[in-house]
């Protein structure tokens, strides 16, 4: 997707009132689809969605994303959602966290700390501070303890 759609889509997510959190092409079942998720420190509701799908439609129009047919979808991440951005990951302090390094290393913890320069702090399951570098970082999420 070209950097001014993608600018443009999240100039009209915010004048909705909310954040965009990321923009995903994919394919299900032979059908494209766009994928906008929203995000609001106060959550995010079916209404705002719809509005936000309402008004970006007509940049996608102009600008389409995906050639031929494709459904545009307007969501939350939800509470398990990936983290791509240190801005993701700030904006995740204090949630659960899954990283999967490189080097294949794989820790659980409590984000506790994100810095400006990429240096993510996580307090693990053992209790022990961990300090991930951004860029060692090949996949990362948040999680849910559904057994709480």
């Amino acid at each position: 997707m070209e950097q001014e759609l993608e600018e443009s889509i999240k100039l009209a997510v915010e004048g909705c009132g909310v954040d965009l959190y990321d923009i995903v092409n994919t394919k299900e079942h032979k059908t494209n689809i766009l994928r906008v998720y929203i995000t609001s420190k106060d959550g995010v509701n079916l209404d705002q969605c719809a509005h936000v799908s309402r008004m970006i439609s007509p940049l996608l129009d102009i600008h389409e994303p995906i050639n031929g047919k494709y459904n545009l979808e307007v969501s939350s991440p939800g509470i398990e959602r990936k983290l791509k951005t240190l801005h993701h990951f700030q904006c995740s302090i204090g949630s659960d966290v899954k990283i999967k390094k490189y080097s294949k290393e794989v820790y659980q913890g409590k984000l506790l700390e994100v810095s400006d320069d990429g240096l993510i702090v996580i307090k693990d399951n053992d209790d022990n501070k961990v300090e991930i570098n951004f860029d060692d970082i090949l996949s990362a999420s948040t999680y849910y303890d559904w057994n709480k």
